[in-house]
């Protein structure tokens, strides 16, 4: 659409053949800059609204993330306190009870099981294996190996899907090893590194989660904890069951992956997937510390964030904001060319100013007639504007009861509603002043006091706040041009008044012989003298803020009618001591005047 604005060049071309007032052209590059401006806002506000949204389902996946471990570090402590509370170990039967009780399946989802490593030393074996297998004679220890620490797997519940587990020894394995000692020497909770579990038949990356416990009341410094170290409460885990328990994907509109060291442990981000998006809006990696581990999580946006974070509000703000513009150019450069059209006419008549007023009179109604035309015509495509503005409103009703719904959308909405409302007003203002004078020939009688309660009414005035006086009780020539503007100065009268409750306006219509005097008098806040002729032209108004809007046509108006029979208005008033209206009106049958210079 800014392409088919014209270029520099033809710009200057348009300004200076149309004659287009300076103080137009810098409005319209104002309004133009105002609509890129509003244009950018919604944008940068939109992209902001979309940012916070992938942040919050980044935050939340994490959060998930480190609640679950949380949860799962919960049930190792309880498996401690239930060792504690059997006097420092268990047996066989009594852990089989207490994960029963515990119901790792259904509380704690994505767990593997959860089992009880004995800190074998040395010396200790032999009578370590002739407890286990008092419990189940086919108890044996695996695999064999160099190291002086031994820490077997005594037993894990649910043993159906973790046979494979019984009599593993953990210290075997350097990763296993590492996490587990650094369990027992600091007291805390631990991860291991990725390894492969013995009872995964897939072969995906896992791990193992400890926690501690000892034979002796201090455990408070690391060598106490060294020599009173018994064993192990444990939990394995496949992290792609760990995460399928954590958040359906179905629910998530980002995909991530988690790499441990640089070695990747879990990965979304699938080609194949149906919301996969090749090139997502938002990425971002996070590190994310567990146990002792630091997990680095990539976090990217799929096809369904693109799609549920797609607002056009920018977009018809800057096409509402455009079309506005483009009508009001075209409606700048038509006056401004019916006004080049009209003052190069009256140049060219003016030499000869007596023999052609015949011509010069029908000119003047053509363009009158061209005038009210234009304005006519322009009605169409700004109730055209309106009309689109309000299919807008209704299409996006949905959108404006949603709970994310930006109220700046709605509200520039009714500004352009307003500013279409305001444009109706003055078209039908111009069309108004160009077909003033056009009246019938054969004019009623005006009974002026009916004139004046049919003004009561319009205005709501009570019978003391308009007078009539005067010794004139009916006019008869032009009468609706006398009513239009008698209704204009009342009407200013009450729609200018400080307050209108207290106003008080006079009508005064006295016999001058071949015309009559007329007066419209009342008690407002006055115009100050500096402003008695601006008030009288085209579009001009003294509107302060927070009075009505005003198409500054009425007084124009006014002044038209009453030099259309040769007589001109006056005002008299001043500052805070109200405003006196007066012009004289023909009688029926009396030659024109000769119009005041």
């Amino acid at each position: 659409m800014m392409k088919s604005f014209p270029g520099t060049g033809s710009w200057h071309r348009l300004l200076r053949d149309s004659h287009l007032p300076l103080v137009h052209a810098l409005v319209i590059g104002l309004s133009l800059m105002m609509t890129l401006g509003a244009y950018v806002y919604a944008s940068a506000q939109t992209d902001t609204r979309i940012e916070n949204a992938f942040k919050a389902a980044r935050d939340q996946a994490a959060g998930l993330i480190s609640a679950r471990m949380e949860k799962y570090e919960d049930a190792l402590w309880a498996g401690v306190s239930a060792v504690q509370s059997h006097g420092g170990d268990m047996t066989y039967r009594q852990w089989k009870a207490f994960a029963r009780a515990l119901r790792v399946d259904q509380r704690y989802p994505g767990i593997n099981g959860i089992g009880i490593i004995h800190h074998v030393g040395p010396g200790q074996y032999d009578t370590y294996l002739r407890t286990r297998r008092s419990e189940r004679p086919e108890f044996s220890v695996y695999p064999a190996h160099d190291n002086s620490v031994r820490l077997p797997i005594s037993f894990i519940e649910p043993e159906d899907m973790n046979a494979a587990a019984v009599g593993l020894d953990v210290a075997h394995e350097s990763n296993r090893r590492k996490a587990a000692l650094a369990s027992s020497t600091t007291g805390e909770a631990r991860i291991t590194a990725p390894i492969v579990l013995v009872q995964d038949e897939s072969s995906t990356p896992g791990f193992l989660f400890y926690a501690p416990f000892y034979s002796g009341s201090d455990t408070a410094g690391r060598h106490e904890r060294e020599q009173s170290f018994d064993g192990l409460v444990y939990a394995p885990f496949v992290v792609r069951k760990l995460m399928a328990g954590l958040l359906s994907k179905e629910l998530r509109n980002v995909r991530f992956s988690i790499s441990d060291q640089g070695q990747l442990i879990y990965n979304e981000h699938d080609p194949e997937d149906p919301q996969h998006d090749p090139a997502p809006k938002f990425t971002e990696t996070v590190e994310l510390e567990v146990y002792g581990r630091t997990w680095t999580i990539d976090f990217r946006t799929t096809l369904g964030f693109r799609q549920a974070h797609s607002y056009s509000q920018p977009t018809l703000i800057l096409i509402g904001g455009l079309v506005i513009e483009a009508l009001v150019i075209s409606l700048l450069f038509m006056m401004a060319r019916s006004s080049q059209r009209a003052r190069a006419y009256a140049a060219r008549v003016t030499t000869d100013l007596q023999e052609k007023s015949v011509k010069l009179e029908k000119a003047n109604e053509e363009l009158e007639q061209f005038v009210y035309i234009t304005s006519h015509d322009l009605k169409t495509p700004v109730r055209s504007i309106g009309t689109l503005t309000e299919m807008i409103q209704e299409d996006l009703e949905d959108y404006f009861r949603s709970a994310d719904a930006d109220p700046e959308v709605a509200a520039n909405l009714a500004r352009i509603s307003e500013r279409v409302d305001r444009m109706n007003e003055l078209t039908q203002g111009v069309m108004e002043y160009a077909r003033t004078g056009e009246h019938s020939s054969e004019d009623k009688p005006l009974c002026l006091g009916r004139m004046a309660e049919t003004l009561r009414s319009d205005f709501g005035l009570a019978g003391s706040q308009l007078e009539l006086h005067g010794n004139v009780a009916q006019i008869a020539a032009d009468t609706f041009n006398f009513a239009r503007v008698v209704e204009n100065l009342v009407g200013n009268a009450v729609k200018y008044h400080p307050s209108p409750d207290t106003a008080k306006i006079t009508v005064r219509v006295e016999d001058a012989g071949l015309r009559y005097d007329v007066s419209v008098r009342d008690n407002g806040a006055g115009i100050a003298p500096e402003y008695h002729r601006k008030i009288f032209e085209v579009f001009q108004t003294l509107r302060c803020p927070g009075q009505p809007e005003s198409t500054g046509i009425g007084l124009a108006i006014v002044k038209k009618s009453v030099e259309r029979h040769g007589f001109e208005v006056t005002l008299h008033s001043d500052t805070g001591k109200g405003a006196d209206f007066r012009f004289s009106w023909p009688k029926a049958g009396a030659a024109p005047q000769a119009q005041a210079a």
